[in-house]
């Protein structure tokens, strides 16, 4: 049994609104066997020994961070959609350039090298919502799940979990038109054969879970979405969905449907405590209801929602009718789960023009045990015994943290001051530096590989 001491200067312990001084974290074969706070002075309370050995975490200690929907090939976009005006619409033909390019090699390439950078982030677990299954012409790979199978090696390899979100995409439009161009590559032809395929891939790594993604109202036909719930609700599987990100979506579903996409989800059996609803942004009174008797939970994007003119959700009103919130970096114009904590925040101060919405406990949990629940890890996200040892330090003398009371890296700190990482036990990151991937010339090298 491989036993390590952790000796954190603060840690942000569950349940309590601040940080607490000098705290002695005990973990054992990927689980955390104790936490102790100690008396003042360093001194153990009787019975507690702090060994000299014990590994010293400067700054403040959180449980893992979970980055709830991420697109990984995404990351070979940042910095190059930024020049002229557009919008959502004109962004995505940017992505689908990048998405016709990948192939198994190149997109394990590009998925490590965003991973890792992701570890670098404080990010222990990253759910994938994952639709590039097949060449780019739409024929299945010799192994169909090959596109999968790179990313759950990418996250191998970069050191944390991932929940593979396995997509299904079946059409262009809420009206069923089919897919086409870059897009063909997406689909598996009808719900059942996505099924079919999704079950033939059973990775058994300890790293890895498999869950479902309806991709939106617009990729999956009305009569097919039960289907996908329910392969979902049979395996125990999170099920995601882009829900309502763009109010053309909702005028479309309402065109075809009669209703918004919140209610056709509602209808057709997508909707329950285990499912995500990712954006949410353009949500209706009526649809915060339908998702609130369902125990739906929402994943926050904030800086992909800015970055792509999406709009500002209503976060606030999401918390007070009882949704449980995550946080994303979706096509990653920002890694930094910090940064989306603060934006939920900090947007919300934009729409209603009044400060102080969210406590720094509230964005805490949503970047950690949020995050993490909605991925189908409950027992990850708290520094408490018997959750996974997942702990990530933060600096608190940088330039931007230097001052900061401990309570306060939500709205000071960066992914920049990220110094350790360690998940399920096992240190990932150590002073700032990744401990088996050079990032930066990995992320250029695969960045490369699929843009030029």
């Amino acid at each position: 049994m491989t036993r390590t001491r952790w000796l954190a200067e603060y840690a942000w312990l569950p349940d309590h609104a601040e940080p607490t001084a000098d705290v002695l974290i005990e973990t054992a074969d990927g689980r955390i066997t104790g936490v102790t706070p100690l008396t003042a002075g360093s001194t153990p309370p009787a019975g507690v020994e702090v060994m000299a050995d014990a590994v010293r975490l400067p700054g403040l200690t959180l449980p893992g961070l979970a980055n709830a929907h991420s697109h990984a090939f995404h990351r070979a976009l940042r910095g190059r959609t930024h020049g002229g005006r557009g919008d959502f619409w004109t962004w995505r033909d940017r992505m689908y350039d990048v998405a016709r390019r990948l192939d198994p090699d190149s997109y394990l390439a590009l998925a490590r090298a965003a991973y890792a950078e992701m570890a670098l982030a404080g990010i222990t677990c990253v759910g994938e919502f994952h639709y590039v299954h097949h060449d780019p012409d739409g024929t299945p790979y010799a192994d169909p799940n090959a596109m999968g199978a790179a990313l759950v090696e990418a996250a191998a390899h970069a050191g944390i979990r991932i929940t593979l979100l396995d997509t299904c995409y079946l059409t262009a439009t809420v009206d069923g038109e089919p897919l086409a161009g870059p897009q063909r590559r997406f689909g598996d032809g009808d719900a059942l054969r996505w099924a079919e395929r999704v079950d033939a891939f059973r990775p058994t790594d300890d790293h890895v879970r498999v869950g479902a993604a309806i991709h939106s109202v617009r990729a999956v036909p009305a009569g097919q979405l039960a289907t996908v719930a329910g392969w979902a609700d049979r395996r125990g599987a999170p099920l995601h969905v882009h829900l309502s990100e763009q109010p053309a979506e909702n005028d479309a579903c309402r065109a075809v449907h009669g209703c918004t996409p919140a209610r056709l989800l509602a209808d057709r059996g997508a909707l329950g405590p285990g499912t995500t609803a990712v954006h949410a942004t353009h949500l209706t009174g009526g649809d915060l209801t339908l998702l609130a008797d369902a125990g739906t939970g929402v994943c926050l994007c904030p800086t992909t929602e800015r970055d792509l003119a999406d709009g500002i959700g209503p976060a606030r009103r999401m918390a007070d009718v009882g949704l449980p919130l995550s946080l994303g970096s979706d096509s990653h114009a920002v890694v930094d789960l910090f940064e989306e904590a603060r934006a939920v925040e900090l947007d919300e101060r934009l729409r209603t023009r009044r400060r102080g919405h969210f406590s720094a406990a509230e964005l805490r949990d949503a970047a950690t045990v949020g995050g993490h629940a909605a991925l189908g890890w409950r027992d990850a996200g708290r520094l408490a015994v018997g959750a996974r040892a997942d702990l990530v330090s933060v600096r608190l003398d940088s330039p931007r943290t230097a001052g900061v009371p401990p309570v306060g890296v939500w709205f000071a700190a960066g992914a920049a001051d990220v110094t350790h990482v360690v998940v399920d036990g096992r240190p990932v990151v150590r002073d700032g530096r990744h401990l088996t991937v050079d990032v930066p010339a990995e992320l250029t090298a695969a960045i490369e590989e699929v843009t030029s």
